[in-house]
């Protein structure tokens, strides 16, 4: 359970940070005095030299690989989010899991990153800064659909101490950031979340204090402006950890992380005939989690690099449809 609440806790040890601390330095000047690498304490481990290296259970992909390009290092990249296209990633991005979070909240480099697939390839991953002047956030858990960037956030606006906001992409810049609201961050208590194409079906994880076993998978859906009460999947929950939904493009199949073993893997439940979802299947193991399906079926996921129960680095692999 420790191993894949890394974000989390990365988290909840920075609010108690800020209830302490001065204000930082402005994030804007700070942005324009280091680059993505800044900070990196480790070398970039090679796939050859994992101890733990991610499993597939299904005949339907290929072997993942370590995504091509410049988006993975010998930092931390983790939480992925692809379009339906293919073409632009969205991850959460911090130099090393051993600087202090008194320190990445200062280094101007922690936070969302897009990155896009030009030419064959993808490149250099970009800052997604939804922050100006004197304010001061941390941000992740990134989903984007129709110009609108979901995200986890802690700053000033929260009703608890991680809320999920929502920013508006005018081609050129972020706008509109605003708290997606008292009801999913206060009542309902959103973890990780998936949209529907329609944006009116909401999946998500949260603590199930009912189970007593950690996370669970839900699901809301807004009528007449308003989001209506969780349902839980109870067909997909398990009593292991599951978390972090994705859908496929058309909506046919839910993808998410359990915990299998000891460490993160990615499920996968198909809808049936009568629309209601089958039974689980296991498709990556071994510190595989966070999965993103574009519109060809790939999977894209986080991979955890860990060494003597101690966790090194994180890469964005894929895993391609056959």
């Amino acid at each position: 359970m420790e191993k894949i609440r890394f974000f989390k806790l990365l988290f909840t040890y920075f609010f108690f940070f800020l209830a302490a601390c001065n204000h930082p330095q402005n994030l804007e000047e700070i942005t324009g005095e280091f680059s993505r690498y800044t900070g990196i304490s480790t070398e970039k481990i090679q796939p050859g030299d994992d101890p733990y290296p991610p499993i597939l259970h299904h005949e339907g992909w290929e072997q993942p690989v370590p995504l091509e390009g410049t988006v993975n290092s010998a930092g931390l990249e983790d939480s992925p989010f692809i379009t339906p296209d293919g073409e632009t990633l969205f991850i959460f991005y911090t130099p090393s899991a051993q600087i202090p979070v008194e320190k990445q909240i200062n280094d101007g480099i922690t936070g969302i990153y897009r990155s896009y697939f030009k030419d064959g390839q993808w490149d250099e991953p970009e800052r997604v800064l939804l922050t100006k002047g004197n304010e001061y956030a941390l941000d992740g858990c990134p989903f984007y659909q129709d110009g609108t960037l979901w995200f986890c956030s802690i700053r000033a606006g929260n009703y608890r101490d991680i809320d999920f906001w929502r920013a508006e992409w005018n081609g050129n810049e972020w706008t509109d950031v605003a708290n997606a609201g008292k009801v999913l961050n206060e009542t309902y208590t959103i973890g990780e979340m998936h949209l529907d194409t329609s944006g009116k079906t909401l999946y998500f994880h949260r603590l199930n204090s009912a189970a007593n076993h950690g996370d669970d998978l839900f699901t809301t859906s807004l009528k007449e402006n308003r989001w209506q009460n969780p349902v839980e999947l109870d067909v997909l929950n398990s009593p292991a950890d599951d978390s972090r939904p994705a859908l496929s493009p058309d909506g046919r199949e839910l993808w998410f992380t359990r915990t299998y073993q000891g460490t993160p893997a990615i499920f996968r439940s198909v809808l049936t005939e009568n629309d209601s979802w089958g039974d689980p299947e296991l498709i990556l193991s071994q510190f595989a989690g966070e999965p993103s399906i574009d519109g060809k079926g790939n999977i894209y996921f986080t991979h955890h690099y860990y060494a003597n129960e101690k966790m090194i680095e994180a890469d964005i692999y894929i895993a391609k449809k056959k």
